[in-house]
């Protein structure tokens, strides 16, 4: 194939250690030759790493996309190195030839690929973007964890025999809070402590005072303590993650306001929009089939012998859209 770029490196991406490749002309026409490194991943050694490639006359950085490990890398090869173009690629695109796994072989491989326009880099997004994804992806994290909490507290009072969640909708309730307060302040009378119900919940008295009758002990007591501090600090995040968000969100504020004349969309939404595809997408998507293409909305191809078959769900790479120009986006449409 035609070489299209002179000196090319690529990196294997671990925790503490990443290989290097350099491909560059050697001795001769038409030769092609590759120096292999290591080095550790401390961040000063990343960043030295990047100035050393520079130094040699590299233009062009490929690595894989590995979650949190290779965010540092790519930091440091951006901030410290004067490259053309960082890639940053799906790792389902640079599997290695099977039977020569090393580190060293595997940077060798992916050093090889894009030297010949081979590999698509994905989208790295702005600083500002990314920590207002941060947040956002954060948010949704604690929601999870809230719901994860109130089900261990419901797992607390089955073992105890208390039997709210058969009789209420569920026990993240205020009638539920102050029940499972009273239970944890010593109260044992069913009757009781069903008369703490309010609202809607008192029709259902009768029934709560057989469910709330069980063996409630000092144990069951100190956990669903400690499961209910837990839920309020989590219950306490998401205004605070809210408030934060806005701040972040001051620069992108007409994006984000067009956004929200969609309908079904609001602030929170748009800024979660914003934070995964950018404010301008036509930065990162020439056209609207790119954007759907990217999102998993558009049809692929997968034909053999004249026969369709299902394409199967490609994994997500690390950081959303590519650019264009020289990145393959996603498929375009027929």
């Amino acid at each position: 194939m035609q070489v299209l770029f002179e000196r090319r490196a690529a990196v294997d991406v671990g925790k503490d250690v990443i290989a290097v490749a350099v491909r560059k002309p050697g001795r001769g026409p038409g030769r092609r030759v590759t120096v292999r490194r290591t080095f550790k991943t401390f961040y000063g050694v990343l960043a030295e790493a990047a100035r050393c490639l520079s130094s040699e006359g590299v233009t062009h950085v490929a690595m894989e996309a590995t979650g949190i490990y290779s965010m540092p890398v790519s930091h440091a090869l951006l901030e410290h190195g004067d490259f053309e173009k960082v890639l940053v690629c799906n790792a389902a695109h640079v599997k290695n030839v099977p039977g020569r796994k090393t580190d060293l072989a595997d940077a060798e491989w992916l050093a090889q690929l894009p030297e010949c326009g081979l590999l698509a880099g994905s989208f790295i997004p702005p600083a500002d973007v990314k920590a207002v994804r941060d947040v956002i992806r954060y948010r949704a994290k604690v929601a999870q964890q809230r719901v994860s909490e109130i089900a261990r507290l419901g797992n607390v009072l089955q073992d105890a025999g208390i039997k709210t969640g058969s009789v209420a909708s569920s026990i993240a309730t205020k009638s539920g809070r102050l029940m499972i307060e009273a239970l944890i302040d010593g109260e044992r009378r069913g009757d009781v402590l069903a008369g703490l119900a309010i609202g809607r919940m008192r029709s259902k008295i009768p029934d709560l005072s057989m469910a709330l009758q069980g063996r409630f002990g000092d144990h069951h007591a100190l956990m669903c303590r400690l499961h209910l501090d837990h839920l309020d600090h989590l219950e306490a995040m998401p205004g605070k993650l809210d408030e934060q968000v806005e701040v972040m969100m001051q620069p992108f504020r007409a994006a984000r306001d067009l956004l929200i004349t969609i309908p079904g969309l609001g602030p929170l939404s748009a800024a979660a929009v914003i934070s995964e595809i950018g404010a301008d997408v036509r930065e990162y998507f020439p056209d609207a089939a790119h954007l759907a293409s990217w999102a998993g909305l558009w049809p692929g191809n997968h034909e053999s012998a004249g026969k369709r078959a299902p394409v199967p769900a490609p994994a997500r790479e690390q950081e959303p859209p590519a650019r264009p120009g020289g990145v393959r986006l996603g498929r375009r449409p027929p």
